[in-house]
Order: C-alpha cells, then structure tokens, then sequence
C-alpha cells in the first residue's frame, strides 16, 4: 500500500507542476493574444451575424517593442486593412490598437472551395517599456504592418536652488 500512495503523490506533484507551467505559459502569452468581437460589415443582417459567430474568438496580432535612449517603436502586423481601420490610444504605460478588421480570401481547388476571413473589432493592448510624449508621436501603417514611433517623454525633474537666510 505504501507503494501505492508514493505513486499517487508523486503524480499529484507532476501534476501540479504542469498546472503552474501551463499557468506561467498562458500569463505570458495572454498580453500577445487579441480578442475579436462581432464586426458590423455592411452584409445581411443573417449573414453578418453568421460570420460574426464563426471569426469571433482570439487571435494574434503580432507586435514588437524596440526601446533606445530617444524613443518607443512599436511595429504591429495587422494585414487586409486600411489606416482608417485602425485607432491609437496611450493609456497610463500602455499603446491601445483598436480596430475593424474585414479580410476575406475565396479560391477554388479542385472540388474544394476555401473561404478564408476575418470579420470583427479588436483590441490590442502593448505594454511600453517608459513613459512617453503623446503629442510628439507618429504612426504609419504600409504594407500590412502598423509602425508606431513614441518620442520618451523628457526627465520632468526640475532642481531648486536652496538658499540660506
């Protein structure tokens, strides 16, 4: 009986290590992964409601922080859209991507028929590594890829002279 128990521990133990891999694993992953909701479209009531069901879920946008002395570059991949999809917000230490997104692609092979597509709003939150001047940023979107430049907010420390009386 002993060895019966040694063995149920010792599968607990392991269990419970995967279980706070998986957990440390999906905290990490979760900032990178987008939530997509219904989009409006300009189809059907039905069969916008019908996409809406079948491309809500998560997704990824992929993003990538570059941090020097001067500023924050955020890159952001959101292919089939236009700028006009997509809008900006700093909040405290974070750059908000919010945004539309329609893209479909339908080909034909063979007896097949493919249609691919992404229909909804999103949501895409990139922590910034410092704090940044809003007024001075610039964004651009070519090609697929949301590129946005974040000047570093100066030092807004100011030294007092003290006086003896």
């Amino acid at each position: 009986m002993t060895t019966l128990r040694q063995f149920r521990e010792g599968l607990s133990q392991a269990w419970g290590r995967v279980l706070d891999g998986w957990e440390q694993l999906y905290r990490q992953a979760s900032s990178a992964m987008t939530k997509f909701t219904g989009g409006r479209g300009d189809k059907s009531a039905g069969e916008a409601r019908e996409l809406a069901e079948r491309s809500t879920g998560w997704g990824l946008l992929a993003a990538e922080v570059f941090d020097d002395d001067d500023r924050v570059v955020v890159r952001v991949e959101a292919p089939g859209m236009s700028k006009d999809d997509i809008q900006l917000e700093v909040q405290d230490d974070f750059l908000v991507v919010r945004g539309e997104k329609q893209m479909a692609r339908e080909r034909t092979e063979g007896r097949w028929h493919v249609n691919e597509c992404a229909y909804g709003s999103f949501q895409r939150v990139v922590p910034l590594p410092d704090t940044v001047d809003t007024g001075k940023a610039d964004a651009s979107y070519n090609n697929g890829v949301l590129r946005v430049e974040l000047p570093k907010a100066q030092n807004r420390r100011r030294r007092v002279q003290v006086t003896v009386h």
